[in-house]
């Protein structure tokens, strides 16, 4: 008869589960290159690069069709999702305002971007606690779109 698996022992598992997943999202460390065995050279791909290259270009592009993020009142602020998460979904949101930008312009930089990240997460085995990010929502303080703070009428406001 097998004895069943302490709870503790699975807290435990979990816990370092979290750990490991939440280091491997951080940039590996030059420094512990010396510590570690040498493995065999992989043959190298231009992918990874091409597609970082392209995920900053458009997040420029984004940032500049953006610009200022000018408003008369919070109807004309919206937030676009940016950026692409290992385990799915937006790294992040950006404000935008209707009275200075394309929203269609701005969607399908945004899906480029984010499609770029994507093939560049994959690439690299990239991985990530996937946590989701909740869309803040924007408003317009002092002439300017703005992210919400989280509780003050985003998404996340409960």
């Amino acid at each position: 008869m097998k004895k069943p698996i302490p709870s503790s022992f699975l807290r435990l598992c979990f816990a370092a589960a979290l750990i490991a997943a939440g280091t491997a999202c951080s940039e590996p460390s030059n420094t512990s290159a010396a510590a570690t065995p040498a493995a065999p050279a992989a043959p190298a791909t231009p992918a990874p690069a091409a597609a970082s290259d392209a995920a900053s270009s458009l997040g420029a592009r984004i940032t500049a069709e953006i610009g200022d993020a000018a408003c008369d009142n919070a109807s004309q602020c919206r937030t676009l999702p940016v950026g692409s998460k290992a385990c799915g979904g937006p790294a992040g949101f950006l404000p935008w305002s209707t009275k200075r930008s394309n929203g269609e312009l701005l969607a399908r930089l945004a899906a480029e971007q984010a499609a770029a990240e994507k093939k560049m997460n994959e690439n690299s085995g990239m991985m990530s606690t996937c946590s989701v990010e909740q869309d803040p929502g924007a408003t317009c303080i002092a002439g300017r779109c703005v992210l919400q703070p989280r509780g003050l009428g985003g998404i996340d406001a409960r």
